[in-house]
């Protein structure tokens, strides 16, 4: 239980101009900047590290290898919650990487496949969301990829894997987890863990 300011955690944000992971296209520069992104921060010795990004977590084994310190694990944070609630079915959008690469297929639990063309068009919305063009446009556009394959397949659950797009669909009332808010729990969770709270 907090008490006063001295039972609070220390939190480093390192905050990096990295570039966009929303392309299916990458290469080891594109890693690079967060590479030594986490290196500053195991500068500091923390408990752990987080990376507020469903994609990045598509390299985690590789970023993984650069750092001594343990960077939370989203994908195995994610299959433990869809598990824990028994989720049959999962319907993902986001990045192309989050996708394709299939970040959160896991076993037991069916996959719905996304078709290229709206593969594409996720991306470009959310890329176009992120600049400020038209951004109800490519909110309808992100609404309606999402009711297309939650029609499909009505007893699914909706993996949110963009940041963005827990933005982007915060209204929509289809059934839907934010895996930001799976990794949040996860670090709060070693932080209590920590303080024998």
């Amino acid at each position: 239980m907090i008490k006063n300011n001295s039972d609070f955690p220390q939190i480093i944000i390192n905050s990096i101009p990295a570039p966009e992971l929303i392309h299916d296209k990458y290469s080891d520069k594109d890693l690079g900047q967060y590479i030594e992104g986490l290196k500053e921060l195991e500068m500091h010795d923390p408990d752990f590290i987080v990376m507020v990004c469903n994609t990045i977590h598509f390299f985690h084994e590789r970023l993984q290898k650069e750092v001594k310190t343990p960077i939370i694990d989203l994908r195995r944070e994610v299959r433990e919650h869809l598990k824990n609630n028994k989720v049959k079915t999962v319907i993902v959008l986001g990045s192309p990487i989050s996708i394709k690469g299939e970040l959160y297929k896991f076993e037991d639990i069916n996959y719905v496949e996304i078709f290229e063309h709206d593969i594409e068009k996720l991306s470009e919305s959310v890329y176009n969301f992120n600049r400020g063009f038209q951004r109800e446009r490519q909110i309808d556009r992100v609404k309606g990829i999402a009711r297309k394959y939650f029609k499909k397949e009505s007893n699914s659950l909706i993996i949110l894997g963009c940041t963005e797009l827990e933005l982007m669909l915060k209204d929509e009332l289809l059934p839907k987890i934010n895996p930001m808010d799976i990794l949040a729990d996860s670090a709060v969770r070693r932080i209590l863990a920590k303080k024998n709270i």
